[in-house]
């Protein structure tokens, strides 16, 4: 009877605590409960209320709603990158910095869409905040690609010694039209931010692959698996960019697919995969290329290369601080 009463007054001491510490977590809602600016097309239930304490946003990564697949694949493939990385610490050079890059673009995705539901404006910074680290990814894959997927030829011609300056303005107004149109468009379905999106990145895509179709057009297929690695991955590009711009499946049949197998889902597990697959094809041009370049350029020169990295990350972060201020501003204005 005493071990009864001792394990009661336990129970009744922790329960108290273990509900600080872990909060029960209010049901999703359906879209007509959250602002326009959280809605998806077509996307009818299973969003978080807007207002979330952090430690409820944080614990709904074990709840369903219509961000749970997508935040996960994002997760597993930064955990994926990160523990390639550790294997490449020492290496003081473009792909290892690379590996850094991605991970930490996983790690602000699913941090976006965990954290986003706690209100408007953390909508907004994290979501500039993800504008920020794509667009240095698309740097950081430029730069990798220009130093171990070409040869010598090509990065000594004309068209090789404009080519990072290219890719990192391409790579700025990227972040700065996404960012943008995010501002600017947030009454509006997100198809159509999507779209507005598209164009910087395709435009950027399309400069960075200038690399790889040399190197297809000189080499063909026999330089081992790191074409066919490369070319996978400018299929997976292409099928992740389709779900990104076209709401399918969700658009034929609306409500089914809130939970499970919509676009948003397919379009980021399409890319998580799309880049676990771009950094195997670098791994294998890092080890290809990296000798020749050491004795060509040295140590001193590759680490140098790899300074520039921090350009475009400063621009990109200026221009998201500046449209989080009118973000601000502007939410402000419409709450008095």
């Amino acid at each position: 009877t005493v071990t009864n009463v001792s394990s009661c007054s336990l129970g009744y001491v922790c329960r108290p605590l273990l509900d600080s510490v872990l909060p029960s977590l209010p049901p999703t809602v359906s879209d007509l409960d959250v602002p326009p600016l959280l809605r998806e097309h077509f996307i009818l239930s299973g969003y978080r209320p807007l207002g979330l304490p952090w430690r409820c946003c944080v614990l709904s990564l074990l709840q369903i709603h219509n961000q749970t697949l997508t935040t996960w694949s994002l997760l597993l493939a930064a955990l994926a990158l990160l523990l390639r990385f550790t294997g490449f610490a020492f290496l003081r050079d473009t792909y290892s910095l690379r590996l850094s890059c991605i991970s930490f673009l996983a790690s602000c995705s699913a941090a976006a869409n965990v954290l986003h539901c706690r209100s408007e404006e953390m909508h907004y910074f994290l979501f500039f905040l993800h504008s920020v680290s794509a667009a240095v990814y698309q740097y950081g894959c430029a730069l990798a690609l220009s130093l171990y997927s070409v040869d010598a030829i090509w990065t000594q011609s004309m068209l090789g010694q404009v080519y990072l300056p290219l890719t990192a303005i391409l790579s700025w107004l990227s972040c700065a039209l996404c960012c943008y149109t995010k501002l600017t468009l947030r009454s509006k379905f997100a198809i159509h931010r999507r779209i507005c999106r598209l164009f910087p990145m395709g435009v950027a895509f399309l400069v960075i692959m200038g690399p790889f179709v040399r190197r297809l057009t000189i080499y063909r297929w026999s330089n081992g698996p790191a074409l066919m690695l490369h070319f996978f991955q400018v299929v997976l590009f292409l099928l992740s960019t389709f779900f990104f711009c076209f709401p399918v499946p969700e658009c034929f049949a609306p409500g089914h697919y809130d939970l499970a197998g919509n676009s948003h889902h397919v379009y980021h597990a399409l890319r998580s995969l799309c880049t676990l697959v771009q950094q195997e094809a670098l791994f294998h041009d890092f080890l290809w290329r990296r000798p020749a370049l050491v004795r060509q350029m040295g140590e001193q020169h590759l680490l140098l290369t790899c300074i520039s990295f921090f350009c475009p990350m400063v621009c990109c972060s200026m221009t998201a601080l500046a449209m989080r201020s009118r973000a601000r501003a502007e939410l402000e204005k419409e709450q008095r």
